[in-house]
Protein backbone atom coordinates (compact mmCIF):
# COMPACT_ATOMS: atom_id res chain seq x y z
CA UNK A 1 0.00 0.00 0.00
CA UNK A 2 1.11 3.56 -0.69
CA UNK A 3 2.24 5.37 1.94
CA UNK A 4 0.80 8.47 0.91
CA UNK A 5 -2.30 6.72 0.61
CA UNK A 6 -1.73 6.05 4.00
CA UNK A 7 -1.65 9.93 4.83
CA UNK A 8 -4.73 10.87 2.85
CA UNK A 9 -6.98 8.39 5.38
CA UNK A 10 -4.91 9.52 8.61
CA UNK A 11 -6.07 13.38 7.48
CA UNK A 12 -9.75 12.23 6.47
CA UNK A 13 -12.18 12.82 9.10
CA UNK A 14 -15.59 11.74 7.66
CA UNK A 15 -16.18 8.22 5.94
CA UNK A 16 -13.09 7.01 7.06
CA UNK A 17 -13.76 3.76 7.54
CA UNK A 18 -16.20 3.22 4.20
CA UNK A 19 -13.29 5.06 2.38
CA UNK A 20 -10.64 2.26 4.06
CA UNK A 21 -13.25 -0.43 3.69
CA UNK A 22 -12.94 0.21 -0.36
CA UNK A 23 -9.62 0.54 -0.46
CA UNK A 24 -9.15 -2.56 1.12
CA UNK A 25 -11.14 -4.07 -1.73
CA UNK A 26 -9.24 -2.32 -4.74
CA UNK A 27 -5.79 -3.53 -3.03
CA UNK A 28 -6.75 -7.17 -3.47
CA UNK A 29 -7.34 -6.24 -7.00
CA UNK A 30 -4.62 -6.06 -9.72
CA UNK A 31 -4.26 -2.59 -9.36
CA UNK A 32 -1.20 -0.11 -8.25
CA UNK A 33 -2.26 2.13 -5.65
CA UNK A 34 -1.13 6.08 -5.99
CA UNK A 35 -2.22 9.41 -5.10
CA UNK A 36 -3.67 11.54 -8.35
CA UNK A 37 -5.80 14.87 -8.19
CA UNK A 38 -5.28 14.88 -4.55
CA UNK A 39 -7.17 11.28 -4.28
CA UNK A 40 -6.47 7.56 -3.94
CA UNK A 41 -6.13 6.49 -7.56
CA UNK A 42 -5.71 3.37 -9.26
CA UNK A 43 -3.92 1.94 -11.92
CA UNK A 44 -3.63 -0.66 -14.50
CA UNK A 45 -0.39 -0.86 -16.66
CA UNK A 46 0.02 3.30 -16.20
CA UNK A 47 -3.17 3.80 -16.81
CA UNK A 48 -6.04 4.81 -14.89
CA UNK A 49 -8.50 2.73 -13.41
CA UNK A 50 -10.40 4.07 -10.79
CA UNK A 51 -10.32 6.63 -7.84
CA UNK A 52 -11.86 6.98 -4.21
CA UNK A 53 -13.39 9.85 -2.59
CA UNK A 54 -15.41 11.49 0.20
CA UNK A 55 -17.49 14.28 0.08
CA UNK A 56 -19.99 16.09 2.82
CA UNK A 57 -23.15 13.85 2.06
CA UNK A 58 -21.46 11.17 -0.05
CA UNK A 59 -18.21 8.80 -0.54
CA UNK A 60 -17.80 6.85 -3.72
CA UNK A 61 -15.66 5.34 -6.58
CA UNK A 62 -14.63 7.34 -9.91
CA UNK A 63 -14.36 4.97 -13.28
CA UNK A 64 -11.82 6.95 -15.38
CA UNK A 65 -13.50 4.86 -18.57
CA UNK A 66 -16.76 4.27 -16.43
CA UNK A 67 -18.56 4.63 -19.81
CA UNK A 68 -17.19 1.47 -21.58
CA UNK A 69 -18.39 -0.19 -18.50
CA UNK A 70 -21.38 -2.55 -18.66
CA UNK A 71 -23.66 -0.76 -16.25
CA UNK A 72 -25.42 -4.27 -15.17
CA UNK A 73 -26.34 -2.44 -11.81
CA UNK A 74 -26.91 0.84 -12.66
CA UNK A 75 -24.90 2.41 -10.21
CA UNK A 76 -23.53 5.03 -12.38
CA UNK A 77 -24.14 8.55 -12.53
CA UNK A 78 -22.41 11.07 -14.57
CA UNK A 79 -21.46 13.59 -12.02
CA UNK A 80 -20.30 16.48 -15.10
CA UNK A 81 -23.05 16.03 -17.23
CA UNK A 82 -22.05 18.21 -20.65
CA UNK A 83 -17.72 17.94 -19.32
CA UNK A 84 -17.24 14.48 -19.02
CA UNK A 85 -18.17 11.33 -21.48
CA UNK A 86 -15.65 8.87 -20.01
CA UNK A 87 -15.81 9.47 -16.54
CA UNK A 88 -18.25 7.80 -14.02
CA UNK A 89 -19.21 7.86 -10.59
CA UNK A 90 -20.33 5.38 -8.08
CA UNK A 91 -22.25 7.00 -5.03
CA UNK A 92 -22.25 5.35 -1.55
CA UNK A 93 -24.30 6.87 1.67
CA UNK A 94 -23.31 3.93 4.10
CA UNK A 95 -20.67 1.24 4.53
CA UNK A 96 -23.67 -1.22 3.87
CA UNK A 97 -24.33 0.13 0.16
CA UNK A 98 -20.98 -1.49 -0.66
CA UNK A 99 -20.59 -5.09 -2.52
CA UNK A 100 -17.27 -5.89 -2.95
CA UNK A 101 -18.53 -8.56 -5.71
CA UNK A 102 -20.14 -5.78 -7.73
CA UNK A 103 -17.37 -3.76 -7.63
CA UNK A 104 -14.51 -6.26 -8.58
CA UNK A 105 -16.55 -6.83 -11.69
CA UNK A 106 -16.47 -3.53 -12.94
CA UNK A 107 -12.70 -2.94 -12.36
CA UNK A 108 -12.52 -6.45 -14.16
CA UNK A 109 -14.49 -4.77 -16.92
CA UNK A 110 -12.17 -1.54 -16.95
CA UNK A 111 -8.81 -3.77 -16.50
CA UNK A 112 -10.30 -5.51 -19.81
CA UNK A 113 -10.71 -2.74 -21.84
CA UNK A 114 -6.99 -1.51 -20.78
CA UNK A 115 -5.44 -4.96 -21.56
CA UNK A 116 -7.67 -3.95 -25.27
CA UNK A 117 -6.51 -0.63 -25.62
CA UNK A 118 -10.12 0.34 -25.52
CA UNK A 119 -10.29 4.10 -24.06
CA UNK A 120 -12.47 7.44 -24.89
CA UNK A 121 -10.20 9.87 -25.45
CA UNK A 122 -10.83 13.71 -24.30
CA UNK A 123 -11.74 15.99 -26.83
CA UNK A 124 -9.95 19.04 -27.31
CA UNK A 125 -11.86 22.25 -27.00
CA UNK A 126 -12.28 24.43 -29.79
CA UNK A 127 -14.09 26.93 -28.21
CA UNK A 128 -12.27 30.35 -28.34
CA UNK A 129 -10.78 31.38 -24.98
CA UNK A 130 -12.58 34.52 -23.72
CA UNK A 131 -10.44 36.01 -21.29
CA UNK A 132 -12.22 37.31 -18.31
CA UNK A 133 -12.13 41.45 -18.09
CA UNK A 134 -9.76 41.44 -14.67
CA UNK A 135 -7.17 39.12 -16.39
CA UNK A 136 -7.27 40.89 -19.53
CA UNK A 137 -7.12 44.37 -17.88
CA UNK A 138 -3.96 42.75 -15.63
CA UNK A 139 -2.30 41.38 -18.43
CA UNK A 140 -2.35 44.73 -20.76
CA UNK A 141 -0.99 46.13 -17.47
CA UNK A 142 2.15 43.84 -17.07
CA UNK A 143 4.06 43.22 -19.86
CA UNK A 144 5.76 40.19 -19.16
CA UNK A 145 2.39 38.65 -17.69
CA UNK A 146 1.35 38.93 -20.84
CA UNK A 147 3.73 37.43 -22.62
CA UNK A 148 4.22 34.38 -20.90
CA UNK A 149 0.07 34.09 -20.74
CA UNK A 150 0.50 33.85 -24.16
CA UNK A 151 3.34 31.65 -24.57
CA UNK A 152 1.15 29.46 -22.42
CA UNK A 153 -0.68 26.17 -24.48
CA UNK A 154 -4.20 26.68 -24.82
CA UNK A 155 -5.16 24.75 -22.33
CA UNK A 156 -3.37 26.71 -19.67
CA UNK A 157 -4.89 29.41 -20.87
CA UNK A 158 -8.49 28.23 -21.02
CA UNK A 159 -8.10 26.71 -17.23
CA UNK A 160 -6.71 30.30 -15.97
CA UNK A 161 -9.60 31.94 -17.93
CA UNK A 162 -12.20 29.44 -16.44
CA UNK A 163 -10.69 29.70 -13.16
CA UNK A 164 -11.32 33.73 -12.72
CA UNK A 165 -14.67 33.30 -14.54
CA UNK A 166 -15.99 30.49 -12.69
CA UNK A 167 -15.68 33.14 -9.13
CA UNK A 168 -18.64 34.82 -8.33
CA UNK A 169 -17.43 37.37 -5.85
CA UNK A 170 -15.51 40.26 -7.28
CA UNK A 171 -13.61 39.46 -4.09
CA UNK A 172 -12.90 36.00 -5.02
CA UNK A 173 -12.00 37.12 -8.65
CA UNK A 174 -8.85 39.14 -6.80
CA UNK A 175 -7.87 36.60 -4.95
CA UNK A 176 -7.63 34.37 -7.62
CA UNK A 177 -5.95 36.75 -9.58
CA UNK A 178 -3.55 37.19 -7.26
CA UNK A 179 -2.62 33.61 -7.00
CA UNK A 180 -2.04 32.80 -10.32
CA UNK A 181 0.12 35.86 -11.67
CA UNK A 182 2.96 33.99 -9.91
CA UNK A 183 2.35 30.74 -11.44
CA UNK A 184 1.66 32.48 -14.92
CA UNK A 185 5.19 34.50 -14.59
CA UNK A 186 6.81 30.93 -13.75
CA UNK A 187 4.91 29.51 -16.84
CA UNK A 188 3.41 26.99 -15.51
CA UNK A 189 -0.34 25.65 -15.32
CA UNK A 190 -2.87 26.03 -12.53
CA UNK A 191 -3.52 22.06 -12.32
CA UNK A 192 0.28 21.14 -13.45
CA UNK A 193 1.02 19.56 -9.63
CA UNK A 194 -2.17 17.53 -10.12
CA UNK A 195 -1.16 15.93 -13.29
CA UNK A 196 1.88 14.20 -12.25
Amino acid sequence: MDQKVNAYFEKKSIWTDELIHLRNILTRLPLEETIKWGAPTYTYKGKNVVGLAGFKNYFGLWFFQGALIDDKFKVFINAQEGKTKAMLQWRFTSKEEIDSEKISDYVHQAIENVEKGIEIKPQKSTSKIVIPELLSKTIEGQIELGENFHSLSKSKQREYCEYIQQAKRESTKQKRLEKIIPMILRGVGLNDQYKK
